[in-house]
C-alpha cells in the first residue's frame, strides 16, 4: 500500500513549514529511515526519513513552497504499485491564508471536505481531524469499510500519541506492522519509543545476544586531526540552517542598537565546588554539573533582580517577562541553535544541567521542535572551551541582552592588598539599547559576578 507525505508538525506552535529540499528524485527508489526531504521553518530545519521502502512515486510539494502543516507533499508507492497520480500539487499556505486559491483547480488540500483522493482511503471528516490535531493520517489504521480511516480512528490516534511519547518514524514503522505501541517500552529521551524499540519487537533476530569480541591490542595513540586542505575551491549554495542564521542574525544588528560590556568575573569558588561535587558523585552518572550550568541557575537570579534585562520588543511594545526563559546556544557542525530551558528561574542546579543536557542532546540529533526554540527571554552563549576571553554576541531577534561567556584562566589578582592567583572568567555582555540603558545593564552585569563569586547567594 502507497504512503502519503503530509507535512510535519514539529511542535505545537508550528502552523507552516517549506520543502527546502528533497534528497530523492521523483521515481528513484527509497528505505525506510532513508533521509527523504528537509523542511525548514522560521527557527529550525528537521530532516524527515521515509516511513517505508518503495519509491518516490511523485513529488507533489516542490523545494521553497511554504505550506501548513498536514499538506500533502509526496507520495511512495510500495514495490510493485502504481497509485493514481495527484494532480496539480498543492498550493503554498502562505497564499492561501492571504484568500488566495490553489495554482490549480485540481489541487488537492489535505483537509478538504471533498471525497477523500489518493492512495490512503479516509473519510473527509477524518482528513480534517488529522490537519486540525497534526496527526500523519499514513500512520493511522483504519477500521472503517475496507480499511478506510475514520474520524474515530484519527482522534484514537491523536490520544495514544498524546499518552505515549514516540518518535513519527517509530510510529510510521508501528502502524505499517499492525503494532500496537502501547506494548512497545520506550528506551529514548523520557521514556520516548524510538525506531530501535519496535524493530526489536518486530525483529528480535537482530537483537540476539552476541558473543563478545575478543580483546583487540591498545590502539596507538593518534594524533590531532588536521582540518583537511581544500584541492580546488568548494562553492555552496547559503540555505537550510545556514540561511536561517544568516536572516536572522542580520535582522538582529539591523534592528537593534547593540552595545557591549565587558567583565571579568571571578569563579574561584565555582570551580572549587564544581571539583568536590565531582569527586564526591564520581560513581553517579546521572550527577554531572558544569560551569554553564552554574552560569545559567546565577543569571537566571540575576535577572529576576533586574527583570527590565528579561525583557522583549515587538513593534513598539516592551514586555517584561515574569518567568525566565533561558536560551542556550548549542553549536552544531551545521550552525548555531539556541533551544530554550523554560521557567530556569524555578529549577535547582541538578535540574538545570539534567534539563540544559537533553535539550543539547536533541540539537545534536537535529531532533528540537519549535517548541524547543520559542518563548526565549534571554540568551546565553558559552566559549569556555576555547581560547577566547571576551567577544562580541549577536542579539537574538527581540531579546535585550545575551551573555558571552569566555575561558577560565588562572590570573594574578589583587587581593587585601596581596597578589593571588584566582580563577576569571570573561563575560561579555551584548544589550539592546533601544529597550535599556548602559548603568542598569552594568547593574545587572555586577549582580551576576557578585553571584558567581560567592554562589552561596544563590540559596536565596
Amino acid at each position: 500500500m502507497s504512503v502519503e507525505l503530509a507535512m510535519p508538525k514539529f511542535g505545537l506552535t508550528m502552523k507552516t513549514g517549506k520543502v527546502s529540499k528533497w534528497f530523492v528524485a521523483e521515481g528513484a527508489a527509497v528505505k525506510q529511515g532513508d533521509d527523504l526531504y528537509e523542511v525548514e521553518t522560521d527557527k529550525i530545519t528537521n530532516k524527515v526519513e521515509s516511513p517505508a521502502d518503495g519509491t518516490l512515486f511523485q513529488i507533489v510539494v516542490q523545494p521553497g513552497q511554504v505550506v501548513a502543516v498536514g499538506t500533502l507533499l509526496g507520495v511512495i508507492a510500495a514495490p510493485g504499485e502504481t497509485p493514481a497520480r495527484i494532480e496539480g500539487g498543492a498550493a503554498p499556505a502562505a497564499a492561501a491564508a492571504a484568500g488566495g486559491k490553489p495554482a490549480s483547480a485540481k489541487a488537492p488540500a489535505p483537509a478538504a471536505p471533498a471525497a477523500p483522493s489518493g492512495p490512503v482511503k479516509a473519510m473527509p471528516a477524518a482528513r480534517r481531524a488529522a490537519k486540525e490535531l497534526g496527526v500523519d493520517i499514513a500512520t493511522v489504521k483504519g477500521t472503517g469499510k475496507d480499511g478506510s480511516v475514520t474520524e474515530a480512528d484519527v482522534r484514537a490516534a491523536h490520544e495514544a500519541r498524546g499518552k505515549i511519547k514516540i518518535t513519527p518514524l517509530a510510529a510510521a514503522v508501528a502502524a505499517k506492522a499492525g503494532l500496537d505501541i502501547a506494548s512497545v517500552t520506550g528506551t529514548g529521551e523520557r521514556g520516548k519509543i524510538v525506531r530501535e524499540d519496535v524493530d526489536r519487537i518486530l525483529h528480535p533476530e537482530k537483537f540476539a545476544a552476541k558473543p563478545a569480541p575478543a580483546a583487540a591490542a591498545p590502539a596507538a595513540p593518534k594524533a590531532p586531526a588536521v582540518p583537511a586542505e581544500l584541492a580546488a575551491d568548494e562553492v555552496a549554495p547559503m540555505e537550510g540552517m545556514r540561511r536561517i542564521i544568516a536572516d536572522n542574525m542580520q535582522a538582529s544588528l539591523q534592528n537593534a542598537a547593540q552595545l557591549t560590556l565587558v567583565s571579568n568575573a571571578d569563579v574561584t569558588a565555582c570551580v572549587d565546588i564544581l571539583a568536590d561535587l565531582k569527586a564526591r558523585h564520581k560513581k553517579d552518572k546521572d550527577f554531572r554539573i558544569s560551569m554553564n550550568d552554574v552560569l545559567i541557575l546565577a543569571t537566571a537570579k540575576a535577572l529576576r533582580r533586574h527583570p527590565r534585562m528579561n525583557a522583549t520588543l515587538d513593534g513598539d511594545v516592551i514586555t517584561r517577562h515574569a518567568d525566565v526563559n533561558m536560551g542556550v546556544a548549542v553549536a552544531l557542525p551545521e550552525g548555531l541553535v539556541v533551544p530554550v530551558l523554560h521557567g530556569a528561574h524555578r529549577l535547582g542546579l541538578l535540574e538545570i544541567a539534567k534539563q540544559a543536557r537533553a535539550l543539547a542532546g536533541r540539537a545534536r540529533k537535529m531532533e528540537l521542535t519549535p517548541d524547543d526554540m520559542s518563548g526565549g527571554t534571554f540568551t546565553i552563549t558559552n566559549m569556555t572551551h576555547s581560547v577566547v576571553d571576551f567577544f562580541t554576541p549577536i542579539l537574538k531577534p527581540g531579546e535585550t541582552g545575551i551573555l558571552g561567556v569566555g575561558r577560565v584562566t588562572q590570573q594574578p589578582v589583587v587581593r587585601g592588598g596581596a597578589i593571588v592567583i584566582r580563577s576569571m572568567m570573561g563575560l561579555s555582555l551584548t544589550f539592546d539599547h533601544k529597550i535599556e540603558d548602559g548603568a542598569p545593564a552594568a547593574e545587572f552585569l555586577k549582580t551576576l559576578t557578585e553571584y558567581l563569586a560567592e554562589p552561596a547567594l544563590l540559596i536565596f
